[in-house]
């Protein structure tokens, strides 16, 4: 059986957070991996490969709403299927 056939085709944006009209909540049932630069992150929010850019959650500072700031970091994004 060929797993990768059954999984959905990587979107070019994604986002982690439900609230976003970027993220697909079918491709969050499998693992994804990302990688910035040749370097594999594991604490990505979102990204876009087309633009080249992920955003990850800062370590203290807080929105008014009480979730942690994206910091964008940008460069060579590749997502994948663990």
């Amino acid at each position: 059986m060929n797993d990768a056939t059954s999984k959905p085709e990587l979107p070019d944006r994604l986002a982690g957070n439900a609230r976003s009209p970027f993220h697909v909540a079918e491709i969050f049932e499998h693992e994804i991996g990302i990688r910035l630069n040749g370097k594999e992150r594991s604490d990505v929010e979102e990204y876009c490969i087309s633009e080249g850019w992920v955003k990850v959650a800062s370590a203290n500072a807080l929105d008014r709403r009480g979730q942690p700031l994206l910091m964008t970091m940008k460069g060579t994004v590749e997502a994948y299927y663990k």
